[in-house]
C-alpha cells in the first residue's frame, strides 16, 4: 500500500475519532472500515491480526455502552466545545501517556473547558461531574476504544516497516 493510500486510511481514522464526539455519526464504524480497507489492499498476518483485534475491542466497547446510561449529553449542557476539549484531552492524554493517558485527559479536557466557560473550579468540577454522568462515561468508552485500534493500526505500520 502506498504513502498516499495510508494517508487516507489515516483520514478516516481521524474523521471516525471525531465522529465518535459528534452525536449520530457512525465514529465507531469508520476507524472499523478504515482498518477493513487497510487490511484488504495490503492482506498479512499483521495486517488480519490488526483487523479481528480491532473487531473484538470495537464489539467489547458496545457491548460496554450498552451496560452504561443512555447519552443525554445536550440535556446535561454538553456544547460542542466541551466534546472538543474532551476530545483534544482524550487524544493528547493518549499521546503523552501511551493508551492509559486517554482516561484522564478526556476527563481534564471537559474539566478545561468547563472551567474557561464557567470561571471557577467548584462549577467546573460540577459541570465535569454531570457531563460524565449524562452520557460521558458512554462517549469515552467508545473514543478509547477507537484510540486503542487507532494505536493498533500505527504499531503495526511501524512494525511492518522495521
Amino acid at each position: 500500500m502506498g504513502a498516499w493510500e495510508l494517508l487516507l486510511v489515516g483520514v478516516v481514522m481521524l474523521l471516525g475519532l471525531c465522529g465518535v464526539l459528534v452525536p449520530g455519526v457512525p465514529g465507531a464504524w469508520l476507524v472499523w472500515a478504515a482498518v477493513l480497507w487497510w487490511t484488504l489492499q495490503d492482506p498479512n498476518g499483521l495486517a488480519w491480526g490488526v483487523l479481528v483485534g480491532a473487531t473484538l475491542v470495537l464489539l467489547a466497547a458496545q457491548a460496554v455502552r450498552w451496560q452504561l446510561p443512555p447519552r443525554r449529553l445536550r440535556e446535561g449542557g454538553a456544547t460542542r466545545r466541551m466534546a472538543v476539549f474532551a476530545g483534544a484531552g482524550a487524544l493528547l492524554g493518549f499521546c503523552v501517556l501511551p493508551v492509559i493517558g486517554a482516561i484522564p485527559g478526556f476527563i481534564a479536557g471537559i474539566y478545561a473547558g468547563e472551567r474557561l466557560r464557567l470561571g471557577g473550579h467548584g462549577e467546573a468540577l460540577a459541570a465535569t461531574r454531570t457531563a460524565m454522568r449524562m452520557g460521558g462515561s458512554s462517549v469515552l468508552t467508545e473514543l478509547f476504544a477507537c484510540l486503542l485500534v487507532v494505536g493498533a493500526w500505527l504499531g503495526a505500520l511501524v512494525w511492518g516497516w522495521g
